[in-house]
């Protein structure tokens, strides 16, 4: 039996890809490839398509024995999602609706969902536990919750076992520099300051050095993208075994300030990288550190990518062989 990955040429679908094949599964990606790379899918079998086809849904799912779903298709940039309310409403929850209801038309019953910690909003305690109050500040997190919310009601409803996976930063790149981050725009930290060591950009921007922690930048938590995508395979591991409807912190446990970041990315590639400082931008938390406690004991995930420099390494390789991203590969 299959498993139908949606959104599988995005940055961490593709990875999470590369760890089901990996792990001996049978992967189908699904992906209209509006913000992904065709050129990133490992897989044999793809289809390019749109969530809310319904028909081209129905023909996926007849032409192949589907066990479960990881999905990943969505918009996901905070920001735009609160100029385009509408817009994330109907790519992140109508899609979602659409394939939910293709799943139960023909009997898969086992989802793992790529949620984010934008659901919890601002948070009242540091590290952030499953669960704490979830409040989101954007139409993105309200989208994504409101997503898990579906999910949890289907169980009761049609029986669908679901697993949400809320996590932080994702960093980093497949070890051997295959596959990678190739955003446009780009707009997480990481890969700006390797833009700025690559001669691609001028400088790294400081939005704040008067934050409440020990260098006064704003402090995050990142977690490397193969460690995320292990976590996926875990996550379906365990509704396999136990068919529970449950959601999961996945984090380092531990935050680096902007400062860290871009100071080891320094050591990392050797370049003085550059900086400005400007004022805060508005809605940043000073501090967003997950507990991962419960994955790591109730999945057994355990990171093995939880060292900065090897997050900003494997990075650095993959940027230093596509420094235009896929672009550089025919």
């Amino acid at each position: 039996m299959a498993i139908l990955v949606t959104g599988g040429a995005g940055y961490i679908g593709s990875h999470t890809v590369v760890e089901l094949l990996n792990q001996g599964e049978e992967v189908i990606v699904i992906d209209n490839l509006q913000t992904g790379h065709e050129k990133s899918i490992k897989a044999e079998t793809f289809y390019q398509g749109d969530l809310r086809d319904r028909s081209f849904l129905h023909d996926v799912f007849s032409k192949h024995d589907i066990e479960a779903v990881i999905h990943f298709a969505a918009s996901s940039l905070v920001g735009e999602s609160v100029s385009k309310p509408l817009d994330y409403y109907e790519n992140n929850l109508i899609a979602s609706y659409s394939l939910v209801s293709a799943m139960i038309e023909h009997g898969v019953n086992k989802i793992v969902f790529s949620s984010t910690a934008a659901t919890y909003g601002e948070p009242k305690q540091i590290p952030i536990q499953e669960v704490d109050e979830t409040c989101p500040t954007s139409p993105y997190g309200e989208t994504k919750l409101a997503m898990e919310k579906m999910f949890r009601w289907c169980d009761g409803a049609y029986g669908l076992k679901s697993i949400s996976l809320r996590y932080f930063n994702a960093a980093g790149a497949l070890p051997d520099g295959e596959i990678g981050e190739d955003h446009e725009p780009e707009s997480h930290l990481i890969p700006i300051i390797l833009q700025v060591a690559l001669g691609q950009r001028e400088s790294i921007g400081i939005f704040g050095e008067d934050y409440p922690t020990e260098d006064g930048t704003c402090i995050r938590d990142y977690i490397h993208v193969m460690d995320l995508a292990n976590a996926h395979w875990l996550a379906l591991e365990h509704l396999r075994e136990n068919e529970s409807t449950d959601v999961f912190n996945l984090g380092n446990g531990k935050g680096f300030s902007v400062k860290e970041v871009i100071e080891t990315a320094r050591h990392v590639t050797g370049q003085s990288i550059p900086e400005v400082v400007s004022s805060r931008r508005a809605g940043d938390p000073a501090v967003l550190i997950a507990s991962s406690e419960k994955a790591q004991t109730v999945l057994g995930w355990k990171p093995k990518y939880n060292n900065l420099e090897t997050i900003i390494e494997t990075a650095w390789n993959w940027y230093q062989s596509h420094p235009n991203g896929y672009e550089d590969k025919n």
